[in-house]
Formats: structure tokens, sequence, C-alpha cells
């Protein structure tokens, strides 16, 4: 249930317009800043109500030797979801669903070739039958929708198959190394990882956020596009629509409590 209430609010606000000029919330590394300080929060939290009665409370970086993965895991997992909802821009929800379920072949993938791990053969078999799958069907309706509309846009979606693809492998990369650090350190919990995570990757998308007014204005940011946000940067653009339809407010903090809680119970798995 908290699943589906996260996407469907993940939709709502991508594709709901606002105010009589269509205004469309499209402030993802401040919607990812407030969903990793809630979950940071709730990592923290999780952490301790997990700590058996007299042990002190582990840290989310136990170890300098851990801190390279770790900001590896914020770096890629910091990137991967602005990537992900500006491909929402140009493909449909339905087709972003089915290609992150094809989440497994990159993570495979960088398993091999950068983890130098190896599965048995029916493995293989099964991410490439689900890959196989879900590709045919995604295409055969693309195709569909294709003839009915006349042509549609195909540069577009084009681009928005890149921009979920970059997803996809930042998405595999955050996994597997997420697995190499559970595999390198035994004693590492999922709680642990989830205060971590979100911590860091917080500290990089609030400071891109602060830094974003000075950004806006550099060569840099106007070949990334930022000056959509405007010239104040996305801090101050997000904070204005905000103040313009408060409404939304509800939307983004529900989003972020439905992500928060959706990874304790992702890390309730490592405890038992």
């Amino acid at each position: 249930m908290d699943s589906l209430t996260w996407a469907y609010l993940q939709e709502k606000l991508t594709t709901t317009t606002h105010g009589p000029n269509k205004e469309r919330f499209k402030f993802s590394v401040f919607l990812l800043t407030i969903q990793s300080l809630f979950a940071g929060l709730g990592g923290l939290l999780f952490t301790w109500v997990s700590t058996p009665k007299g042990e002190k409370m582990k840290s989310p970086v136990p170890n300098r030797g851990i801190l390279p993965p770790l900001l590896l895991v914020a770096v890629t997992n910091a990137l991967a979801a602005p990537f992900g909802y500006a491909a929402l821009g140009h493909i449909d929800y339905i087709t972003f669903i089915l290609a992150k379920s094809c989440k497994l072949l990159p993570v495979m993938a960088l398993h091999v070739t950068v983890f130098r791990k190896r599965y048995p053969l029916y493995k293989y078999l099964v991410v490439a039958a689900v890959t196989t799958g879900v590709a045919v069907f995604t295409l055969h309706s693309g195709s569909k929708k294709h003839k009915a509309g006349g042509g549609g846009n195909s540069g577009q979606t084009g681009w928005g198959m890149l921009l979920l693809g970059i997803n996809l492998l930042f998405d595999g990369l955050t996994n597997s190394t997420q697995d190499y650090i559970f595999g390198a350190d035994r004693s590492y919990t999922g709680p642990q990882m989830m205060a971590a995570n979100n911590l860091l990757s917080g500290a990089l998308t609030g400071g891109y956020l602060v830094m974003s007014p000075w950004l806006v204005r550099t060569g840099v940011g106007r070949w990334f596009g930022m000056d959509v946000a405007g010239g104040g940067g996305e801090l101050v653009a997000a904070l204005e629509f905000l103040g313009r339809h408060p409404r939304v407010w509800r939307d983004v903090l529900g989003f972020a409590v439905c992500g928060c809680v959706g990874q304790v119970f992702i890390c309730e798995l490592f405890l038992f």
C-alpha cells in the first residue's frame, strides 16, 4: 500500500498542472532533498530502535574504510532521481514503471563487470526473460500508440528513453555498490545504510540547492538548463512555486514520508 501511494504521489507531482498558467512541479532535486532528509532521520531512528538494549547505537559510518563506497552510493542515488523525473517529461508513467522493472539487468551487469561477481546460469536466464518480456510489452504498447496517434513524437520519446537508461544505470550502480558494502562488512546493517545513504545524499543535493543561485549564472548552469528554474536557482523557484500553490506541500511531504516508510520495510529484510 505504501509503495502504491508513493508511486501515485510521484505521478501526481510530475503531471498535475496548477493555477491559470498551468504550472507543473518540476523541482526534482528539491523533492529528492526533502525525501532524503526524512529518510535519513528515519534511518537514524530505526537504527536506534533496532539496537539491542544495553548496547551502544551503531554509527551510520562506522569506519573510514566504508566511507568511499558510501559516498559512491550517495552520489549515484542523488544523480539517478533527476534523470528519472526528466524522463517522465518525455515518456508516459506506465513505460517508466515497466522499464524500472528491468533494473535487474544493470544491477547484474555491474556486479559482473565492476565487482567480478558470478551467478548461476539460471539467474542469468531469469533476468534475461524478465527484461525481454518487459521490453516486448513496452515496444508493442509504444507501437500501438504510435499508430493511433498518427506518428507521435519519436524523437522526444527516444530522448526520454535515453534519460531513463541513465537513471537505470545509476540505480544499478547504487544497488550493486550497496551489495558490495554488505558483503565486505557483515556487521553493517540495513538501518545504518538507510541513514548513511540518505544523509549523504541529502547533503549533496542540499549543497546543490544552496549553490544553484550561483550555478544558474554560469555557463555550466546554462548548459544543464538550470535557467528554467529562474535566476534564483531551484531552491528559490521551488519555494516560490509552493508559496503560490501551498496545497502541493501535502503531496511533497506525503511523498517523502512514503519513501521513508518504504525504505524502513526494505531495511527490515536485513534484520532477519
